[in-house]
């Protein structure tokens, strides 16, 4: 058995104050970091679909894109790689945040020098190459995060992820397609890039050891499968697996919902991009206040049953039907619960991991989360091809409410009542 890991001693004990976001250097730095990350990502996730559309290029092509996300799900086959060499002298984290940014960027740079409609084709290979690099990114980002952030800071930090996910979809999305209508397609993209740079110069600047736990002197070679040797692993999979399944039945229906309800495209996407703007920051920051006052299970068991009541209004406007804007109001609440379920699950996840091995145990985690929601998103659409909208957001509702107290079991006792030492692993 290996001896229980160190801690800090800032991690011994919640702060007294009544600080809801991490201190300004960490704050900015970790912001930066993961807003680079958003909006190359979402420049391809929101932006390239409506252009690609809009400049003729076939839906078959547009929906074949859908499989750039399986890096997303499978990265957690290399996360310890990522976290061993985010340690190793000649290397290092910010080596590798560095390198996958170059990546991204070059990505970028190479789809301004081709045309949309001639050069549709040779754009899989490009954003492929892309979505490996932000993946891989994003476990150096998310080990650094846990690494920096002691329970006290954790639901704050999380909030400013949940944030930079929400902005990103409005500068990444929303923003190139501006840009793309006002400049066109290569000064759009150089823009982007550009911007992306500056975004992660305040992490690159911060020195490594700023406000950095004190990490175990024992880690070893992270693996994948030592992530199962801490008490509660199992337990704790299992509640990243099944938290989010009903969400995914709703989300990947949602938009063609209001499009069938009567929706323009460009209402759906005001509604959607809007909600995730002007709700998405908001949401992320009351949810990191929340969990500070009531703590995590508390603040779980409100969501899950907020989250019930929007899918069971889904149902009651399939069936019975609402104004068109009782339904905004409903997509909107629907979005704010989603970047509040961020900070949630976020903060369970920094919890739990191991400083042994940081990156490798939350990669593990938010992949399994996403992959169910990503099954979730599949069954719904052949489920509501067979029976329709309807029973699709029952079948959601009553999942939201099962599911959640199920996982809410599940979740380790250590993690909901924000332990005092990190975990310990047996070998």
């Amino acid at each position: 058995m290996n001896p229980p890991a160190e801690c800090e001693p800032e991690i011994l004990q919640d702060r007294n104050g009544s600080q809801v976001l991490p201190n300004s250097k960490i704050s900015v730095a970790l912001t930066g970091l993961y807003l680079a990350q958003a909006v190359p990502l979402y420049l391809v996730a929101a932006a390239l679909p409506p252009i690609l559309r809009a400049n003729g290029v076939g839906l078959d092509v547009i929906g074949g894109l859908g499989i750039l996300l399986a890096p997303w799900v499978l990265k957690a086959l290399w996360a310890s790689l990522v976290d061993h060499y985010s340690h190793h002298q000649k290397i290092g984290r910010k080596m590798i945040v560095t390198g996958c940014l170059l990546v991204t960027l070059s990505g970028i740079l190479a789809l301004s020098t081709l045309d949309p409609v001639n050069d549709a084709t040779v754009f899989f290979p490009i954003l492929m190459a892309m979505s490996l690099s932000s993946a891989t990114q994003d476990i150096a980002s998310d080990g650094w995060a846990v690494e920096h952030l002691p329970p006290a800071d954790q639901p704050g930090g999380s909030a400013l992820q949940g944030g930079a996910v929400a902005l990103g979809v409005v500068i990444g999305g929303s923003g190139t397609l501006v840009l793309y209508d006002l400049l066109g397609w290569s000064q759009a993209l150089w823009m982007m890039a550009g911007l992306t740079v500056l975004l992660v110069l305040p992490f690159l600047r911060l020195p490594e050891e700023t406000g950095r736990r004190l990490l175990p002197t024992d880690r070893g070679r992270p693996k994948l499968m030592r992530f199962t040797s801490v008490e509660g692993a199992w337990s704790m999979l299992a509640f990243a697996l099944i938290f989010r399944l009903p969400e995914g039945l709703v989300k990947a229906l949602e938009q063609p919902f209001l499009v069938d309800q009567g929706f323009t495209l460009s209402e759906v996407g005001a509604i959607s991009g809007g909600s995730a703007a002007a709700v998405g920051v908001f949401g992320a920051l009351v949810a990191a206040w929340l969990i500070r006052l009531w703590g995590l299970l508390p603040f779980l068991i409100l969501l899950i049953c907020g989250r019930t009541l929007a899918f069971g209004a889904f149902y009651a406007a399939a069936t019975t039907g609402i104004t068109q804007w009782m339904l905004i109001a409903l997509s909107v609440f629907d979005t704010f619960l989603r970047y509040i379920e961020i900070v949630g699950l976020f903060t369970a996840f920094m919890r739990f991991a191991s400083l042994r091995q940081a990156a490798t145990d939350f990669t593990l985690l938010t992949s399994a989360t996403l992959l169910m929601y990503m099954i979730g998103g599949i069954l719904a659409g052949q489920l509501a091809e067979a029976m329709g909208y309807g029973p699709v957001f029952l079948t959601a509702a009553l999942l939201s409410g099962i599911a959640g107290w199920i996982a809410l079991i599940l979740l380790p006792v250590r993690v909901r009542t924000a332990p005092l030492t990190p975990a310990t692993e047996t070998s």
